[in-house]
């Protein structure tokens, strides 16, 4: 693997990117308007929820707000981490067989894109973050925002895992609205959880870990460090397979 590639992919895949600036002003505004959203629909009641990654015993009770704004903020973060990664190997497919043509290896562009996601996805997660803070200061900040990563790290890997399988750009969204708008826009909010039924398939779902470390973290002293692992687990769960299809699609065969 040749690291001066790397580099290059990962300028030319940055370059591309920041040039797309209606790109970068969605990635800003979507966030807003879903907590300004939250915040003018929901009440400050107290509601209580369980903390299922702790047990299902560990019962807080928090501002039915403040509960929101933070489930919110993992669905955002993993909605448009979802949508990047697909964007990035759908939109750049022929570029990236070309390079492969030029003598660069899928793994190294791979790599690259990789690196791009995952600043991305940092910026990301410590925007909506620190825009939780406008509302309520949360126990834990970094680690509320470590959630947030780590649920755009494993969105974004399906998101890679969908470009790479998918060809067409409307399937590819469809598949990503499908499980996004399911998942983390719907199933993991702790207070469904508490009346859910089957909810051993709740947990089985890309955002479970990364709202369990995101809430635990913001209304909690408890240790979120299990349900991290376990979201480091799904995500390269997700990634190994986006690699292997995007190494079975950028290949050229000889």
């Amino acid at each position: 693997m040749n690291i001066r590639r790397i580099l290059t992919g990962f300028d030319l895949t940055l370059r591309q990117l920041g040039r797309r600036r209606i790109t970068i002003l969605l990635l800003l505004l979507i966030p807003t308007v879903f907590y300004w959203v939250v915040y003018y629909t929901t009440s400050e009641r107290i509601v209580p929820f369980k903390l299922a990654s702790i047990s299902e015993d560990t019962l807080i009770e928090v501002a039915e707000q403040h509960e929101s704004l933070v489930f919110i903020g993992v669905a955002a973060v993993g909605f448009l981490a979802s949508f990047m990664g697909l964007n990035l190997v759908q939109k750049n497919a022929g570029v990236h067989r070309r390079m492969v043509l030029c003598g660069y290896r899928p793994w190294e562009i791979f790599t690259a894109l990789l690196a791009v996601l995952a600043l991305a996805v940092l910026l990301l997660a410590l925007y909506v973050g620190g825009g939780l803070c406008l509302f309520f200061t949360p126990e834990n900040l970094p680690g509320v925002i470590l959630g947030f990563f780590a649920a755009g790290m494993v969105y974004g890997s399906y998101g890679i895992l969908a470009g790479a399988l998918i060809q067409g750009e409307l399937e590819g969204i469809l598949l990503i609205v499908l499980l996004a708008n399911i998942d983390a826009g719907w199933l993991q909010n702790p207070l469904f959880y508490e009346g859910a039924q089957n909810k051993e398939f709740i947990r089985y779902l890309p955002a479970y870990f990364p709202s369990q470390v995101s809430l635990t973290a913001a209304f909690s002293a408890f240790s979120f460090k299990k349900a991290l692992a376990w979201s480091a687990f799904y995500g390269g769960v997700l990634l190994l397979a986006g690699m292997f299809f995007y190494h079975l699609k950028t290949k050229i065969y000889r």
